[in-house]
């Protein structure tokens, strides 16, 4: 090479680096550019880079093409490098001449080369932070991450742009169902589109990420909210592009409507807000969508107060078992008690709609449920010890145990722990975990069942697949909700609902009892529906230990003497 291009091939190669060396601001179309420049110095006709994720890729010619010049000449290779990475992906550049050019000589050889090492490791170092940025900030199906969504507030808070936003974190509605219906493979189709809906609204305003399962986060522009809300409380998905089905999906979602002048003291206060007003709405009832204001602060600190205490009170055994006496209406004979729980702090009882919603919101409440049979089979052996006449008791479990795998071993180890004969444990499960996997909750039902202690389902018909739940789970209790328990003869509605839900628990075989029982009147009314087993305030409220060790003594109500 003579003088000029000597000088020229440097004036380039500088350039080039200066380019490449800017970081994640380096400019493609620059870039190619300089190649292309590189390229005519050389009598290159053609240039061109290659990426394979792994060799296998490569043998299949599976992989991402990119040519930097090409003068449309026809062109045979004339040098080509290639790379295998320590992850194993392969990278490759290659360079191309036209079969008449004066092949290149040693010196040029090197320096074309020495431009095609410097591209090929370029190449190897954007395409490793782009594996490490897809590992670090998507999860395994595609969706951008928890990670990606903390990093996006801390950039906003950074830069204060946090005003004038809104924050959203919501939980598809029922979802494990809609799975049941259109199976998993459907389902996982029709949360892509429902996510891509929002993704689509939401566009370079902001980011909608995936925290896991059915569970997102959303950050964007205020202006978009209602539209946003609007695929919040359901739209129509597709799920099978060649048939056109779709389904309905919706959302229970906790809106923070970030202020003017917000800073927070670290872009994780965004996200503790809306998970917790979430969690209100995927929990409150009617209102699917909820935003947070002044009042949720003063119940925020609340709920972090009592979580903070939660482990103290435990092991100070705060917490105390009320027993709530089970009637055979018949005899009046005590035929067993439902355990409740009562907190016991400051010689005052904190009522259990004040800590157990707020315990349910994590682990927490599966710790209390153990700590409640644990007590409660301490009872029953001391009372079997002393000769008392002991009855079945009843204990709740959240459905929160469904994601402990090794639930039905803990069960039974409690009560093995204190000698109980299985068939004084009852477990009560909320009729409402039928929104939860079945297959767990048969496995832990079925299991309970072979090892001989009863099983029921409480609040018998407030969940979305009642029916389901009997007919795929061997119970031996229903307990019908107060809501179907009529209040005279005159409550035409209730009265048909309970007739059949009792005659259909007496035909599967399962012992029926109502809850919520007050006064003489529903006594007779579950007598005439052959209702045979009662629990209420008619015949008692939760009575502490002692109290309900009187009525274990005496065994039996007179029923007829009772006053409503």
């Amino acid at each position: 090479m003579n003088e000029e291009r000597t000088s020229q091939y440097f004036a380039f190669l500088e350039e080039l680096l200066g380019e490449l060396t800017k970081q994640d601001d380096y400019d493609v179309d620059v870039i190619c550019g300089i190649l292309a420049k590189i390229c005519k110095l050389f009598r290159i006709c053609k240039g061109q880079t290659e990426f394979y994720q792994t060799i296998a890729r490569e043998q299949m010619g599976h992989g991402e093409v990119r040519v930097c010049y090409d003068s449309g000449e026809e062109c045979e290779p004339a040098l080509i490098h290639r790379i295998v990475t320590p992850s194993k992906a392969v990278v490759k550049a290659a360079v191309y001449m036209r079969p008449d050019s004066e092949p290149l000589n040693e010196l040029e050889k090197k320096r074309v080369l020495s431009v095609m090492l410097i591209i090929v490791s370029f190449l190897s170092r954007v395409r490793l932070q782009n594996v490490v940025e897809r590992f670090a900030y998507y999860d395994e199906a595609g969706y951008p991450n928890a990670r990606a969504y903390m990093r996006h507030l801390e950039y906003r808070a950074q830069n204060n742009k946090l005003s004038g936003c809104a924050a959203v974190h919501f939980n598809l509605r029922h979802f494990t169902l809609i799975n049941q219906e259109i199976g998993r493979d459907a389902g996982d189709v029709a949360m892509r589109g429902y996510f891509t809906a929002i993704e689509n609204i939401i566009g370079d305003t902001g980011l909608v990420c995936r925290l896991g399962g059915d569970n997102f986060v959303a950050i964007f522009a205020s202006e978009l909210l209602d539209q946003i809300l609007e695929v919040l409380r359901g739209i129509p998905v597709v799920y099978d592009k060649a048939s056109g089905k779709r389904v309905k999906v919706s959302a229970s979602a906790g809106v923070f409507c970030i202020p003017d002048g917000y800073h927070p003291s670290h872009p994780g206060d965004v996200m503790g807000v809306i998970t917790y007003t979430s969690n209100i709405a995927k929990n409150g009832g009617n209102d699917s969508i909820v935003f947070f204001n002044d009042k949720y602060v003063a119940e925020k600190e609340k709920l972090m107060h009592i979580q903070q205490i939660f482990p103290d009170a435990l092991r100070n055994e705060e917490f105390k078992v009320f027993y709530q006496p089970k009637v055979d209406i018949s005899t009046g004979e005590l035929a067993g008690a439902e355990a409740l729980c009562r907190w016991l702090r400051d010689g005052k009882i904190v009522p259990p709609m004040e800590f157990i919603p707020i315990l349910e919101q994590k682990t927490d409440i599966c710790k209390l449920d153990f700590y409640m049979l644990d007590h409660v089979c301490a009872d029953i052996r001391r009372w079997l010890d002393e000769n008392v006449k002991a009855v079945r008791v009843s204990v709740n479990l959240s459905r929160k145990h469904m994601m402990d795998v090794d639930l039905l071993e803990h069960i039974i180890s409690i009560i093995d722990s204190h000698n109980v004969p299985h068939e004084y444990i009852e477990i009560e499960l909320t009729e409402t975990a039928a929104d939860v996997e079945f297959r767990d909750l048969k496995r832990v039902v079925s299991g309970l069942q072979q090892a001989g202690v009863f099983t029921s389902v409480d609040d018998f018909g407030l969940g979305y697949s009642s029916l389901n739940l009997l007919r795929e789970m061997p119970w031996n209790v229903l307990k019908v909700d107060r809501s179907f328990l009529p209040v005279d003869r005159e409550d035409k509605q209730r009265l048909v609902m309970f007739r059949y839900v009792v005659a259909m628990a007496n035909e599967l075989g399962l012992e029926c009892i109502a809850e919520g029982v007050e006064t003489k009147n529903q006594v007779e009314l579950l007598r005439e529906n052959n209702c045979p087993l009662a629990q209420g305030y008619f015949f008692d409220r939760p009575l502490p230990v002692a109290e309900f060790e009187t009525r274990l003594s005496n065994h039996k109500y007179d029923i007829e003497k009772k006053a409503d």
